[in-house]
C-alpha cells in the first residue's frame, strides 16, 4: 500500500503544477492584454514567481521546439507531459491494486 500513497502523493504534485501552469498562462495573457499590469508590486511579485517556478521547466522545451514567433507552445507541452504522467500512474495504480487483490 505504500506504492499507492507514492502514486497519490505524485498525482497531488502533478495537480498542483497543472495549477501553477494554468495561473501563470491566465496572468501572462491578463497583462499581455493590459487587463492588469505590472506596476502593482503584488502582481509583479506574483508573476516573476510563477515565472521562477515554471521556467526550469519550459526551458528544455523551449530548446526543442522550433521558433514560433509570438506563441510559446512549451506551457502546453508541459501540461500534455503531466497528462500522460498521470495517465501512466493511474495505470501503475490500477495494476498494484489488481495485484493486491489476488
Amino acid at each position: 500500500m505504500l506504492t499507492l500513497t507514492i502514486i497519490q502523493i505524485l498525482q497531488v504534485l502533478i495537480s498542483f503544477v497543472r495549477w501553477i501552469i494554468i495561473i501563470q498562462f491566465i496572468l501572462s495573457l491578463l497583462i499581455v492584454f493590459n487587463i492588469i499590469n505590472t506596476s502593482s508590486p503584488f502582481i509583479r511579485g506574483l508573476h516573476d514567481g510563477l515565472d521562477r517556478l515554471t521556467e526550469p521547466l519550459y526551458r528544455p522545451i523551449r530548446r526543442l521546439l522550433p521558433a514560433t514567433g509570438g506563441i510559446d507552445f512549451a506551457p502546453m507541452v508541459v501540461l500534455l507531459g503531466l497528462v500522460i504522467l498521470n495517465i501512466i500512474l493511474n495505470n501503475i495504480a490500477a495494476s498494484v491494486l489488481v495485484g493486491a487483490a489476488v
